[in-house]
C-alpha cells in the first residue's frame, strides 16, 4: 500500500515537472521569436515613417525650390502649407500626425537631417539615429537625392 502511494506521488511529481518544463521549453522558443518580430515591426514604422519625410521634403522642394534648412522648419511649413492642411492624403499615402513627423518610432529620437547646398545639385541625408538607414546622401549626387539604403 505505502509503496503503491510513493509511485503515484513519484508520477504526479513528474506529470507536473513535464508540463513546467514544456511551459518553458515553448517561452524559451517563442520569447526570442516575438522579441524579432518587435523588432522587425519598429524597423517596418520608422522606415515608413522616413519615407514620410522624404515626401514631405520633395513636396516642400517642388513648391519653395530649395530644401528646407531643419526638419523643424519642415514641420512648420507644412502645418501652414493650404494643400496639407486641405488634404493631407493627396500627398502622403497615409494619414500622419505633423507633431511627430520627424522622430522615429523606434526610440521617440528626432531623424538627423543635413543639408548640402553649396555645390550645383543640393541634396540632403536623413537619418535614423538609431540605425543604420538613411535616405539620400552627403556627396551633391542627384543619383541619390531621394535614395534609401534599404531600397
Amino acid at each position: 500500500m505505502v509503496n503503491q502511494n510513493v509511485k503515484i506521488a513519484i508520477q504526479a511529481v513528474m506529470a507536473v515537472l513535464i508540463v513546467v518544463l514544456g511551459f518553458w521549453l515553448y517561452r524559451s522558443i517563442t520569447e526570442p521569436w516575438e522579441a524579432i518580430e518587435r523588432q522587425q515591426a519598429l524597423t517596418q514604422m520608422t522606415r515608413q515613417q522616413m519615407v514620410q519625410v522624404r515626401t514631405a521634403l520633395t513636396h516642400y522642394e517642388r513648391e519653395v525650390d530649395s530644401f528646407p534648412a531643419t526638419l523643424d522648419s519642415l514641420v512648420l511649413w507644412l502645418q501652414t502649407d493650404s494643400l496639407v492642411v486641405a488634404n493631407p492624403n493627396q500627398i502622403f499615402d497615409t494619414e500622419i500626425n505633423l507633431d511627430s513627423l520627424i522622430y522615429s518610432p523606434r526610440t521617440g529620437n528626432a531623424f538627423q537631417y543635413a543639408l548640402n547646398d553649396t555645390g550645383r545639385v543640393a541634396i540632403y541625408q536623413l537619418m535614423d539615429p538609431d540605425s543604420e538607414d538613411f535616405i539620400g546622401s552627403d556627396i551633391p549626387d542627384i543619383t541619390l537625392l531621394n535614395a534609401a539604403s534599404w531600397e
